[in-house]
């Protein structure tokens, strides 16, 4: 496997409820002198990917919450509401955050945000965080 094939199934995992971290794995392939520019692109494809499978579970997975296994309480999904409808779409742009990045984007897929503007915004925040990881990494060992 390519290390971009590698980078790209760890970040479209991490964007998911599993626990993976894509940062690791740039941070090893940007210290192996992998070109950079392919390791963004992958890692930032990959992760927004995984986060548009969070967006249709949140658009798609309302229709069963009658049911006994259904996750959330309604409680819940009402509070989330009102703090996405309060503070707005614009959330999006910190979806890249460890805790609470995948809630935002399962509930930009409840809240129905249109899925251009949610590609755009959340594209925007998790390629500028695996930016700040290859700023990162080259600046710390700058001779």
């Amino acid at each position: 496997m390519t290390p971009y094939l590698i980078l790209f199934s760890f970040s479209f995992l991490a964007a998911t409820v599993l626990p993976f971290s894509s940062e690791v794995v740039l941070y090893a392939l940007i210290r192996s002198d992998t070109p950079a520019l392919p390791l963004i692109l992958a890692a930032s494809t990959g992760n927004t990917l995984g986060a548009i499978v969070n967006w249709g579970l949140g658009r798609y997975l309302l229709h069963y919450r009658d049911r006994p296994w259904f996750y959330f309480k309604q409680e819940q999904i009402d509070r989330a509401q009102r703090w996405f409808q309060h503070y707005g779409i614009w959330t999006l742009l910190f979806s890249w955050l460890p805790l609470g990045g995948d809630v935002l984007t399962f509930i930009a897929g409840v809240m129905r945000v249109k899925l251009w503007l949610f590609v755009l915004l959340v594209g925007i925040g998790k390629s500028v965080r695996y930016l700040a990881v290859l700023y990162l990494a080259r600046w710390q060992f700058l001779p």
